[in-house]
């Protein structure tokens, strides 16, 4: 576990600060939490978020039997891989997120949503180098537990 770890340090670190590559970023949103109309969040301003944080190597809005047409297509429309899941999307998310880390495929994760169920694989995040990012859909949808289980918290619309 920790050979992954200092390579990944090493790979974003680099011998020489000219050849310093910027870390690649999965950003994965939990869209029944975060897609509400109370929250009044815009796609284009996740996608954002995510570029503002490196390589968007991974983006991916979750959403359940229930998502509207509408909603899948502009999410495409946007550059989003939209899974869709029967049921609660809390699974799939957490365990994509783990997948994403086990794999080396992100150096930085970061997880929209206002569900303290992510909060185990922020963790677990963590232990293998990944940095970790909670995305809250605004002041009043902020979880402190994942807030607290993250390096760095970003509350969109602040």
């Amino acid at each position: 576990m920790f050979d992954r770890v200092r390579a990944r340090l090493a790979r974003l670190a680099g011998p020489d600060p000219e050849l310093e590559t910027e870390p690649t970023v999965g950003l994965l949103v939990d869209g029944p939490n975060v897609l509400r109309d109370e929250f009044d969040v815009d796609l284009n301003d996740l996608r954002d978020v995510a570029r503002d944080l490196g390589h968007v190597g991974v983006i991916r809005l979750y959403l359940d039997e229930h998502a509207t047409p509408g909603l899948i297509q502009a999410a495409e429309a946007r550059g989003f891989e939209v899974i869709i899941t029967s049921g609660d999307v809390d699974v799939k998310l957490a365990v994509d997120a783990t997948a994403l880390c086990s794999e080396g495929t992100i150096d930085r994760l970061a997880v929209a949503s206002r569900d303290t169920d992510f909060k185990p694989a922020l963790e677990y995040a963590g232990t293998v180098g990944v940095e970790t990012i909670a995305v809250a859909p605004g002041s009043h949808g902020r979880s402190d537990a994942l807030q607290n289980a993250a390096d760095e918290a970003i509350t969109l619309g602040s």
